[in-house]
């Protein structure tokens, strides 16, 4: 098989991986990674149309997978099983224990499909890899998965929230946001608080109570970035440097 052959495959290949992983791809995005013409990316599509794979092609949006379509388990390489368990490491320091959970049933499933020879060596690594007991590994929240399912089907949570210094609980609706971690907090979720009518942060570990709700809301078109670099902006503010 020639070098070129080889490419076209790897490259075929890739691009199926990326739309299990991404909703809408377009042909430009497909050129610019692997690094061909847009027309190169066109004659991918077809070859894979015609081998079977149920592509959907959104006009003006880009291409996508036909719902409920399967690829067969992608091979990972030493390489990257290495990683993931380096991280893995690292998730079971986070002080949310909804997380903890999850990610241990996702790479259980990683595991099963990896070669024996691979097996082996990721489980030599799991034991060669440690995290400073500074880190402490207490949980102090479970609702970490719940927020974020709630984040991207925007539905609105109810909490009960316990504020700084202990002074005082108060029962909000919210509309998730953004996650945002710190060393110092851990986790804290950024939501439009519909009782403040304003953007607020709300560590996890203050969350008494968390409920889902069958209220809708619109997508805020505020970009985290944006919030952040605001957030910012007030911090560094001579008149109030600690805002």
């Amino acid at each position: 098989m020639k070098d070129h052959d080889i490419k076209r495959i790897s490259r075929l290949t890739a691009i199926l991986t990326q739309m299990q992983t991404k909703r809408l791809l377009t042909a430009t995005e497909l050129a610019d990674k692997f690094a061909v013409s847009v027309r190169t990316i066109y004659r991918d599509i077809k070859a894979l149309e015609q081998a079977g794979v149920p592509i959907l092609m959104q006009e003006g949006k880009g291409y996508t997978l036909m719902e409920g379509y399967k690829i067969p388990p992608v091979m990972f390489s030493e390489s990257e099983a290495n990683a993931l368990i380096t991280v893995e490491q690292l998730v079971n320091k986070n002080r949310d224990s909804s997380l903890i959970k999850e990610y241990t049933g996702a790479i259980n499933k990683i595991k099963a499909v990896l070669r024996y020879s691979t097996r082996e060596k990721i489980e030599l690594l799991s034991k060669r890899v440690a995290i400073s007991p500074a880190i402490s590994g207490s949980n102090t929240s479970n609702s970490l998965m719940l927020i974020q399912n709630a984040l991207t089907k925007f539905q609105v949570l109810n909490i009960t929230y316990q504020g700084e210094n202990l002074k005082g609980k108060t029962e909000r609706p919210i509309e998730p946001f953004a996650l945002y971690y710190s060393l110092q907090e851990n986790w804290t979720l950024i939501a439009y608080c519909r009782l403040r009518m304003d953007y607020r942060m709300f560590r996890l570990d203050r969350i008494l109570k968390i409920q889902q709700t069958d209220l809708k809301f619109l997508p805020h078109k505020l970009t985290l970035q944006e919030y952040l670099a605001e957030k910012e902006k007030k911090f560094n503010t001579p008149d109030n440097p600690l805002s």
